[in-house]
């Protein structure tokens, strides 16, 4: 599935995007309670500290995922998400792995993250430890959360 992928640096414009951010900050609301829930929505991934990427095949997008600069050589990833079509194709980890590259061609040393604790994102977390992240300790403005996942890897 991912022979034909492309993964680009992406503007927030295209319609497309906008459905799958918003399925994501959905699914992140349904599950969590407010103070858990940690997804940004379109206007702040605008923000000049992130880069979004998006991966199509073709004209349909199968994933996302956004790195967030902290500074000091650290960075976080955001949104990271896969249409439901797309689960267990290899895109998430294809985006992962594009991010953990634009990490380091940035010259950014640590990528961290948070994920939640509960079943449905045991996906997510087998997906990142495949990848070399470790849970953590929180990070940046985290306070350590019940329904929170922190993960850490050196660049």
């Amino acid at each position: 599935m991912t022979g034909d992928l492309t993964i680009e640096v992406d503007d927030l414009t295209r319609p497309a995007v906008h459905v799958l951010l918003a399925e994501h900050l959905s699914d992140m609301r349904a599950g969590s309670p407010p103070e858990s829930v940690h997804a940004l929505d379109v206007d702040q991934l605008r923000h000049p500290s992130v880069t979004m990427v998006t991966a199509w095949v073709g004209t349909l997008l199968l994933g996302c995922g956004a790195l967030k600069d902290l500074g000091d050589g650290h960075g976080e990833l955001k949104s990271m998400r896969t249409t439901v079509a797309a689960r267990g194709r290899g895109i998430g980890a294809a985006v992962l792995t594009h991010l953990i590259e634009l990490a380091d061609a940035r010259g950014m040393r640590r990528l961290s993250l948070e994920t939640g604790a509960e079943d449905q994102f045991a996906p997510a977390r087998r997906l990142y430890a495949r990848h070399g992240f470790v849970e953590c300790a929180p990070f940046a403005d985290y306070r350590p959360d019940p329904l929170s996942v922190f993960m850490t890897r050196e660049v």
